[in-house]
């Protein structure tokens, strides 16, 4: 099944399953509010109605957590001179730093290594607090698109790489969510990622260091999982700043994630004048 959340030519928002390129409405304002009323009574209580369909937002609205994982693709790991990871590298993302699978990325001229991630994000679909790793599975309600937009400076002014990881309406995610009896990861779906059209990314996201479940599990160690909360899994190698010389965004350049089976996010960056009474001693 394949679940959007979509912007209504009213202004309102729906959750809907899209079939061959048509959308019908569930009894949800998005894809997030529907897991959180428990997605195995309501998903399959699709209205027969079709969709005005405005704009595709991204499929989770507001969730209430979003956990990333660093260093997790073996290809990334060696680009980046690292040695394989004992536990998974985390840090964590808002909701305001969502954006959907068409929408541009605005950013102030407050950096010059912008930096491409394309990523698969597993979606949580049921509560989850110290779960095994099998319980973990079978908690999964899909998966989707991501990609975590990284201003390397940024990142890289501390040990702790989250400032340069959460500016808001940085990560497209979408288009839709894809469950996983029609979605699994170990199948060996590519993932791809492209900027004006040239080739920077490509693997198979079976190439984890850890996977969904593992994952699911080692986070639910340390903190409640709910339904609509996102995990985004890692980027596999061909990052800009792992290139020789360091390749990065500019203004109006155009970068696309997609992953087989699900779809894509295209996006175009934005940079706008610095605001210096915001920024300040920041800005750069």
């Amino acid at each position: 099944m394949r679940l959007a959340t979509v912007a209504r030519a009213n202004g309102e928002t729906a959750a809907a399953v899209e079939r061959d390129g048509l959308f019908r409405a569930l009894p949800a304002p998005s894809v997030d509010a529907l897991l959180r009323e428990e997605r195995d009574a309501i998903i399959g209580e699709e209205r027969n109605a079709l969709v005005d369909v405005d704009r595709l937002l991204q499929p989770l609205l507001r969730p209430g957590k979003i956990i990333c994982v660093g260093l997790n693709y073996r290809s990334h790991i060696i680009e980046m001179g690292r040695s394989l990871p004992e536990f998974p590298t985390l840090f964590v993302k808002y909701a305001d730093t969502l954006i959907g699978p068409s929408a541009d990325i605005v950013l102030p001229s407050i950096s010059d290594r912008v930096d491409w991630e394309g990523e698969l994000a597993v979606v949580v679909g049921r509560h989850l607090h110290r779960a095994d790793e099998e319980t973990s599975a079978a908690a999964i309600a899909g998966y989707t698109v991501a990609n975590d937009i990284s201003l390397r400076d940024w990142q890289n002014r501390t040990t702790q790489w989250q400032q340069g990881k959460m500016f808001d309406a940085t990560t497209p995610l979408g288009p839709v969510l894809v469950t996983p009896d029609e979605f699994d990861p170990r199948d060996g779906a590519r993932i791809r990622t492209t900027v004006n059209g040239v080739l920077m990314q490509d693997a198979s996201v079976s190439d984890l260091v850890f996977d969904s479940a593992h994952l699911l599990s080692y986070i639910s160690q340390i903190t409640r999982l709910r339904p609509g909360d996102v995990v985004l899994t890692g980027t596999p190698g061909g990052v800009g700043a792992g290139r020789t010389p360091e390749a990065y965004l500019s203004n109006g350049d155009v970068v696309e994630v997609s992953i087989d089976g699900i779809g894509h996010v295209r996006n175009r960056l934005i940079t706008t004048p610095i605001d210096t009474k915001e920024y300040g001693n920041g800005a750069r």
